[in-house]
């Protein structure tokens, strides 16, 4: 069992410690247990306080944590409050001078959280930071961050343009996809599986918007920072591995809930006659990839896909409607 105070001093008080980690985890123990290891192993020399906050998982998650991990702040949710509030209740509480979200089903690598820290101080205008995310086999995994939702980015996605070309800036822009997250760059959305921000600017932004469940929450928040003069910004020498979407088992859930999202963050940031070409735009996306992925079945071609489509798209109603 890895001892969190001699590793990387996670249990230094709030006196000491510099720098909150916030681990949100729902269903997902095994995975979480990696995660805290990895955490405490290979921080680097920063001290900080971790924070566990399970969402009623029902895989004993909880259990396991405490049992390997006594030192840590647990924190048992008797229901599942999702990922924006969970993070506000520990935050409201923190007394350190920084936040840091950190997902359960990453791995952080050596130095990860020293680099992220250092790289915030040097760059206060970016509120925001983030680092490089990879998938288990080392290869880039792009979802670190993101450009915000444009008119060209949903038409593209819409009309194939972006599946055609992933890498290219032009018609992948969201995901800039000409780029491979190995500079420091400016970015619109830092994704919050590996999220620095201060304290303080949290509390000015009034934490996560509650309406958000699932997804979107940072992006809110990144285009918040925005008006309020902040620029987000990567740095690829603070670097994790990051699975995406553990937590979330079936996929049809997860593209309702994302444009669900998406949708909100569409009424929240676009103006009032842009807004409704977006929300467009996306049911149009959505119609097209039913109609692409039935036809693909009839072809003998993926039937999982096509019953993922059947089902986001008969249930377009809820999604549509945003979050309230």
């Amino acid at each position: 069992m890895i001892d969190p105070i001699v590793t990387s001093r996670a249990n230094d008080g709030a006196g000491s410690a510099e720098v909150t980690v916030i681990m949100v985890s729902y269903n997902t123990r095994d995975l979480t247990l990696k995660a805290i290891e990895t955490l405490l192993e290979n921080a680097g020399d920063v001290s900080m306080k971790l924070v566990v906050w399970d969402n009623a998982s029902a895989d004993g998650s909880a259990d396991a944590i405490a049992a390997q991990f006594p030192d840590i702040e647990l924190i048992r949710s008797e229901e599942n409050v999702g990922f924006a509030m969970a993070n506000n209740v520990v935050a409201e509480k923190a007394e350190t001078e920084w936040l840091l979200l950190l997902n359960p089903d990453t791995e952080t690598y050596p130095n990860a959280v020293e680099n992220l820290l250092a790289f915030a101080k040097a760059n206060p205008q970016a509120g925001i930071v983030g680092g490089r995310t990879v998938f288990p086999d080392g290869s880039l995994n792009i979802a670190s961050c993101w450009a915000k939702m444009t008119p060209w980015s949903l038409f593209c996605s819409a009309t194939g343009l972006t599946n055609a070309f992933p890498r290219s800036g032009l018609f992948n822009p969201e995901a800039m996809g000409n780029w491979q997250r190995d500079t420091v760059r400016e970015v619109d959305i830092v994704v919050g599986c590996f999220f620095l921000i201060r304290t303080e600017l949290w509390r000015e932004l009034g934490g996560f918007s509650p309406r958000y469940f699932m997804y979107g929450e940072e992006a809110d928040m990144c285009l918040r920072a925005a008006r309020l003069g902040y620029q987000p910004m990567i740095t690829p020498d603070a670097q994790i591995m990051h699975l995406v979407g553990a937590a979330t088992s079936k996929r049809e859930d997860k593209l309702r809930r994302l444009l669900k999202a998406k949708v909100t963050l569409v009424r929240d940031h676009w103006s009032p006659v842009t807004a409704p070409i977006g929300v467009g735009l996306l049911l149009l996306g959505a119609g097209a990839r039913r109609l692409a992925s039935s036809v693909g079945s009839k072809a003998g071609a993926g039937q999982g896909r096509e019953e993922t489509w059947k089902s986001v798209w008969e249930n377009r109603k809820d999604w549509l409607e945003g979050y309230r």
